[in-house]
């Protein structure tokens, strides 16, 4: 199959050839014939599976069909970064179509919230938005989506892991009952099939499975306490040959203390969170992307929100709640058939998360012992003996490794 077989029109099959598409990968054979039918589709299709264009190319193609100087589209997403890269993909595919689009997000300043309302009132055909942003300009105003021929759900589980269901609930009561709509999601637990239930009509499913790790990935672990972690971080970053690295914990307090850490030791390197202004996180991500910054240290945000060749070490501050998102994490180095490490810290708390990785991938992860200088350092335990008097329960125990 190629993309010629959808008999996409021509000023869209010039967009899709000028940005290097050929042959449709499995989640875009199947969700493109189906939505070009009208069809709603509930699809679960992790990062890196090509889903954007799965959704976009269809809907592209019937905005084309129907020429409508109209907003059509609605697209919800997680995150601004997530918003802007479908937009810079709508702005490459739709390049010779006309059809215009706009990314809606919160931060900045009022100069961007002044722009979001000039697209909004010039009636782009789609738009990108995170919830709460969207909310703003429907509540003033400025936004009518009586319109809207298309709802796309895009990182749906995302969205209500970040609490957002309630916001998408008030959206959609704003949108004609009379659409069509997508929801595409990498994970289906219930609440997923639950909010499927609530806003689709006899939705088509498609189901791609999560993909394994990319073979070239190098996927190591390192059992150790979390007294440990910051000097073996140290250890790796500057005695390791790495030209660009992603480092995720699982919480932004996190991410700032180890800037702090790496800044202290004279290494380049950037946070980033949801404290940062919208320009300074556009920044971060453009100087990461050119080679001009070596190190990015994020949560699992970024894990969904960076698509960056040449990523060659990864390293897993701590291990992720979701084994899922194990995947994802990793999945940002060794993609295009290049090669990468994958570092894992794991302290005694993580060994269940790890076996569900492990269960997941269906391999066990080689263990890498401790360089020696580290071994010393001991986790302090303020746990009592099981034959302490009540008069020592509060005496340090010291676990050594």
């Amino acid at each position: 199959m190629t993309f010629q077989d959808f008999n996409f029109n021509e000023h869209l099959t010039e967009g899709i050839t000028s940005m290097g598409y050929t042959t449709p990968t499995p989640i875009q054979g199947m969700a493109i014939p189906i939505i070009l039918d009208g069809k709603d589709i509930i699809a679960c299709a992790q990062t890196g599976t090509g889903k954007t264009a799965a959704f976009l190319l269809p809907v592209l193609e019937q905005i084309g069909r129907t020429k409508k100087n109209h907003t059509s589209t609605l697209i919800l997403t997680p995150t601004r970064e997530l918003a802007q890269q479908i937009d810079q993909q709508v702005e490459g595919l739709a390049y010779f179509t006309g059809i215009s689009s706009i990314a809606v997000f919160g931060g900045g300043d009022g100069h961007v919230y002044e722009q979001q309302r000039r697209g909004i009132q010039n009636n782009v055909n789609i738009i990108i938005a995170t919830p709460g942003r969207l909310i703003a300009h429907l509540t003033s105003g400025v936004l009518k989506l009586n319109q809207i021929n298309h709802l796309i759900l895009d990182e749906a589980d995302r969205m209500l892991d970040m609490g957002f269901q309630d916001d998408i609930m008030r959206i959609i009561s704003y949108l004609p009952k009379e659409r069509q709509t997508l929801l595409f999601s990498a994970t289906m637990p219930g609440r997923i099939r639950n909010l499927a239930k609530s806003v689709l009509k006899n939705p088509e499913q498609i189901n791609i499975a999560l993909s394994q790790p990319a073979v070239g990935i190098d996927q190591q672990i390192y059992r150790l306490h979390d007294q440990q972690k910051t000097p073996l971080l140290q250890h790796l970053l500057k005695d390791g040959n790495f030209v660009s690295t992603i480092i995720f914990a699982s919480r932004k307090e996190i991410v700032k203390a180890l800037y702090k850490e790496l800044k202290g030791i004279q290494l380049k390197a950037e946070a980033f969170h949801s404290d940062l202004e919208q320009k300074e996180r556009e920044e971060i991500l453009l100087k990461f992307k050119n080679r001009q910054l070596p190190i990015i240290i994020g949560t699992d945000a970024l894990s969904r929100g960076i698509d960056v060749e040449g990523i060659d070490l990864v390293i897993n501050y701590d291990v992720p709640g979701d084994a899922e998102d194990y995947i994802h994490r990793i999945g940002r180095t060794a993609r295009a058939a290049t090669t990468g490490t994958a570092i894992t810290f794991v302290n005694h708390r993580d060994e269940r998360r790890l076996k569900g990785i492990e269960e997941l991938i269906d391999k066990k992860i080689t263990q890498h012992p401790l360089p020696e200088h580290l071994t010393s350092i001991a986790e302090v335990k303020h746990e009592p003996k099981p034959n302490q008097n009540r008069g020592n329960r509060n005496k340090k125990r010291v676990w050594k490794k």
